[in-house]
């Protein structure tokens, strides 16, 4: 890896150092050594301060940068300043971002007396229920993405669940005089970043909302990083530059006269420890102490966090004999000092400089929810060098035991060798072999003075190897090449490698076997054999077995009580998903007072398992692995469980409740705010047209004559038209039912008519509801009431609804009729407020307004996914699935099979993600352009829809083996540049939905002519889904 290279080439052993020079060289890692291997590079400053940022404003940063890059050292703050300064912020960048500061600066204090006005979570349009706005009790809140700021959320939230930091921060406040006298640009910005911070930290402990947004925060990052267009931050620079900021902004507030010591600074004392270097180089012994806030490790060449751990505190030879002998490099890091938060950076990016880009790592590496540290501690050193000691002579050992097993395993002169067992098997199995041709007596008989010699030799070799195995020489004879002639890799893959019973059991006129064979011969080579590959066996089996238990020893080498007096727990994981130069991260934090891990991916927070945040952080797997690593000691975690003990009263109000008195009344506007625009989105919705089209027959009607003056307004004519479509839709049950009561008319009267028209039809319609469905019948296509049964709708309702059905005006077929509707209307306008609460019928009948809805959706998707029309067919049951998620919330009955509609749903997703990919990769311009299309327009959307909502395993699944299939594209050499762009423009809103708001557009609206069809419809798809063959239906 670069860095690597780079500290073996230099000798500098500063990570963060050599990776701002490797950015200043663009990644050349020739040019990086240049700059710091210059023949006339000037002598480092031991006791440099960091310079003033003034020192490389504007244009300066070009003039100073030639001479000061040559002599940068690990010590040489203000070199290592200039090259950041030049590889994040260009010159004119430089400028721009200055002016952009002072401004900002001089709109801030403005900008605080009148916070309330802005307006931090617009974000009604993008999600249109309201459970998706509000937070339920004191659950966390997530963090709005507002382009490429994934890594922002995952180390903000991983911060702000540490509640010394969050006290630290909110408790953060700084003297008048203070403020008066900070003249410097970094100073100002860091005291308005902190305020800033203040202000999220207050709203993601008060707010009533979801999820927060944090742009105000994150306008003021955006001086000291690439602009938001470009690819996404590196967790582990934002976490530097945001503890550098943090730690300059707490050391204005403590040691004023004395600003260089930072003993007192809280952010230095809860982030930063220190660790002690010892090594010889060219024979010469040195040992120094240095701070770390991150502490870097690799993760090539490492199973677990321990190795990487043991393999970053020892590098080269440190014992007394190879220093003595003038070894020329060698060392040992001891840590002197531990952080309570001790974060540790895994280096999963590298340069390849073969294709001219980064590449990300994706070797497996575990780690344990709690860690002992005693072993890498300054006070353990003695105890831990006899460990290592041991340890380097039990691998020692391991090795001479691999040796000779090896010697077993491969066994032979020649250029193939094969294990020992095998070949004495191999034998065996030869000499048991029957002779295919019988031989005439006379041929025999010469023969058989001929096999005899023969035979004798074979035993005499025989007993000579035995001879060798017994006193353990490893010297090779020449019987073992006479045996190798008398075996073949046909007969070593053909034969099981037990034995025959029988002399010459086996017959096989392909495969070798002796002349003649006695049974006293055959007796005899079989006990010698058998007995010499039961000795070897249990040879190597001993070599093993000593091999798992020096293995075992080693393992078990640090579980000793005195190195376990100093636990860390995992506090939180950031994970990233994707390659190195696009992705995703999100955290995991343990919670304490719920006692599990929970998921921080942007706006959602989910409760997460240690076997989910295994499966997506140790590597190895898929594309996404651990990249930053969270421990909090021991003294802390109990602190935490402490604090929460009292979790019941709500240890998040109790914080708010000691808030300043400017931050809780920032709270308190913004949730005011909140209320506000959801009543405003409440009004918005409640006067939307209904979802599905009205006839053109009903557009027409006017009602309000017979009405009454109560039926005036828009919503309530809204409602009028749903019922009487629903009215108009079962017209022909309606007039059936009409119908059968005309000896009733004729004998008792129009309102006797009416009465046993009602009640026949509700009886019917009660017995449809009740029968078990089956899933090529659905009832509830077939009637409104069907479905309000099902449902338990309130009887006023049902009993309202009916009566429409006789008072529409659809059904003047002839005088009966015109009779029952007149006074079925009559009795319509009898039933008064009091009698039905309107506002809850129009409920009901906009949720089965919903109902038809989404089934026609669901139906015509199915069709169109049969006839392999998948982009028409994904709109479709996109909005099926949608819809019906809102229905279901009501209850199970309100809507249909949503198991059904996600599994076509995925289908059509991995079918058109198929289509699209093969379209890309074909390099023709217009199937690219068509392509990418698909996946702006139908594939990021859906997979958009599909995360923001609860996602299940088997969607999750299909999302990744999307993902990777375009993941696969990186790097490939037979790929054009052109393609490998639009690629990396791509990715980004692949693997980051969250990132924006999209719209998927609304299909066509479809409505059927009458129950009859819909219901044939719905029981020609599902035959056609739980048979064999596609059924059309005309």
């Amino acid at each position: 890896m670069l860095l690597n290279q780079l500290r073996e080439i230099t000798g500098i052993q500063d990570s963060a150092f050599l990776h701002a020079a490797l950015k200043a060289a663009n990644g050349d890692l020739m040019e990086a050594v240049s700059f710091l291997t210059e023949e006339h590079a000037q002598e480092p400053n031991q006791n440099a301060a960091a310079a003033e940022p003034s020192a490389w404003e504007g244009s300066a940063v070009g003039k100073q940068l030639a001479p000061n890059v040559t002599a940068l050292t690990p010590n040489n703050k203000e070199d290592l300043q200039a090259v950041i300064a030049c590889s994040l912020l260009e010159s004119p960048k430089a400028q721009a971002a200055e002016r952009e500061v002072e401004r900002a600066q001089e709109a801030h204090s403005a900008e605080n007396k009148n916070r309330s006005k802005r307006k931090r979570c617009e974000v009604w349009g993008e999600n249109p229920k309201q459970n998706d706005w509000r937070r339920v009790g004191d659950w966390p809140v997530g963090m709005k993405n507002i382009g490429n700021t994934c890594w922002f959320s995952a180390v903000i939230q991983s911060l702000f669940q540490l509640p010394e930091f969050r006290r630290l921060v909110l408790g953060y406040s700084l003297p008048q005089s203070v403020l008066e006298n900070c003249r410097s640009r970094t100073g100002k910005r860091n005291i308005a970043f902190m305020q800033e911070l203040q202000c999220l930290f207050a709203l993601m402990l008060g707010t009533h909302r979801k999820f927060v947004d944090p742009s105000a925060a994150l306008e003021l990052l955006r001086d000291a990083f690439r602009s938001a267009e470009e690819q996404q931050q590196d967790v582990s620079e934002f976490t530097h530059k945001l503890l550098d900021w943090l730690e300059d902004a707490f050391q204005l507030a403590v040691n004023v006269n004395s600003p260089g010591d930072k003993s007192e600074n809280p952010m230095v004392q809860l982030f930063y420890g220190t660790f002690l270097t010892e090594g010889v180089h060219e024979g010469n012994t040195f040992s120094k102490i240095e701070t770390f806030g991150q502490y870097p490790l690799q993760v090539n060449g490492y199973r677990n966090l321990n190795e990487c751990l043991e393999g970053a505190m020892v590098e080269g030879e440190m014992d007394e004999e190879t220093a003595a002998q003038s070894v020329k490099y060698g060392q040992e890091r001891w840590f002197t000092k531990l952080p309570p938060v001790l974060t540790f950076e895994l280096s999963r990016f590298e340069f390849n400089q073969s294709l001219g880009q980064p590449e990300k790592i994706h070797t497996r590496l575990e780690f344990p929810q709690t860690i002992y540290m005693d072993r890498y501690l300054y006070s353990s050193k003695e105890l831990i060098q006899m460990k290592r000691e041991e340890i380097k002579r039990l691998k020692e050992k391991i090795v001479l035991l691999q040796q000779k097993l090896e010697k077993y395993m491969k066994y032979g002169s020649g250029p193939t060798h094969f294990p020992l067992p095998d070949m004495l098997q191999y034998v065996l199995e030869f000499i048991t072999t029957k002779p295919a041709v019988v031989i005439s007596s006379a041929h025999d008989s010469r023969t058989t003075v001929l096999q005899s010699q023969a035979e004798s030799h074979v035993l005499d070799r025989l007993s000579q190897q035995n001879s060798v195995l017994e006193t353990k020489n490893t010297k090779t004879t020449e019987d073992t090449a006479f045996f190798m002639a008398h075996s073949s890799p046909q007969q070593k893959l053909s034969t099981p490698l037990q034995p025959s019973d029988s002399p010459a059991e086996t017959t096989d006129s392909s495969r070798p076997a002796p002349h003649m064979v006695s049974e006293e011969e055959m007796n005899l080579v079989r006990s010698c054999l058998q007995r010499w590959r039961s000795e070897i066996e249990q040879d190597m089996q001993d070599l093993k077995d000593s091999i798992a238990r020096i293995n075992l020893s080693i393992e078990q080498m640090y579980c000793d009580p005195l190195l376990q007096q100093v636990p860390y727990r995992l506090h939180a994981v950031l994970v990233h998903e994707g390659q190195a130069n696009a992705g995703h991260y999100w955290a995991y934090v343990y919670d304490q007072p719920r006692k599990s891990w929970l998921k921080y991916n942007d706006i959602s927070v989910t409760e997460s398992s240690w076997e989910e945040l295994e499966r997506d952080s140790f590597g190895g797997l898929k594309n996404a692995s651990a990249y930053c690593l969270m421990y909090i000691s021991d003294k802390v975690s109990r602190f935490v469980a402490d604090e929460d003990d009292d979790s019941e009263v709500g240890q998040f109000q109790k914080e708010v409740e000691a808030l300043p008195p400017e931050l809780k009344h920032y709270i308190q506007e913004d949730n005011w705010r909140l209320e506000q625009e959801a009543e405003e989105w409440e009004e918005e919705q409640s006067c939307k047209i209904p979802q599905i089209e009205p006839s053109p027959a009903f557009e027409s009607q006017d009602l309000s004559s017979e009405s009454g003056p109560d039926q005036s307004s828009v919503c309530e004519q809204s409602m009028r038209s749903l019922s009487s479509e629903h009215a108009m839709i079962a017209k022909e049950q309606t007039a059936q039912a009409i119908a059968n009561t005309a000896d009733a008319y004729e004998k008792n009267g129009v309102e006797a008519a009416l009465c046993e028209a009602f009640h026949e039809e509700y009886s019917r319609l009660y017995l449809l509801a009740k029968e078990t469905p089956t899933p090529q019948n659905d009832a509830r296509l077939q009637h409104v009431l069907i479905y309000f049964l099902q449902n338990s709708a309130p009887k006023q309702v049902v009993e309202r609804t009916l009566l429409e059905q006789f008072a529409d005006k659809n059904l003047s077929y002839d005088e009966r009729s015109i009779s029952i509707m007149k006074v079925a209307r009559a009795k319509l306008r009898e039933i008064g407020p009091d009698d039905v609460d309107m506002e809850e019928y129009k409920r009901w009948h906009e949720d089965y307004s919903l109902f038809r809805k989404v089934s026609v959706y669901l139906l015509t998707g199915l069709e169109l996914y049969q006839n392999r029309k998948y982009q028409e067919s994904l709109t479709y049951l996109v909005y099926a699935y949608q819809s019906n998620t809102t229905l279901l919330m009501k209850g199970p009955s309100r809507g249909v099979n949503e198991s059904l509609i996600a599994l076509y749903r995925r289908k059509c997703l991995l079918k058109l993600n198929d289509m699209a990919a093969s379209l890309f990769v074909s390099s023709e311009e217009a199937r690219v352009a068509e392509g990418i299309n698909i996946l702006n327009e139908l594939i990021i959307p859906c997979m958009h829809l599909i995360i923001n909502n609860d996602i299940s395993k088997d969607d999750l699944d299909a999302i990744e083996v999307m993902r990777n299939r375009w993941c696969s594209y990186l790097g490939r050499e037979d790929m054009d540049a052109n393609l490998q762009l639009k690629l990396g423009e791509l990715l980004p809103r692949l693997l980051d939905c969250s990132a924006e708001v999209i719209v998927l557009k609304e299909p066509p609206k479809i409505r059927p002519n009458s129950p009859y069809d819909l219901c044939s419809r719905f029981a020609a798809v599902m035959e056609s889904i739980h048979g064999a063959s596609t059924v059309t239906v005309k």
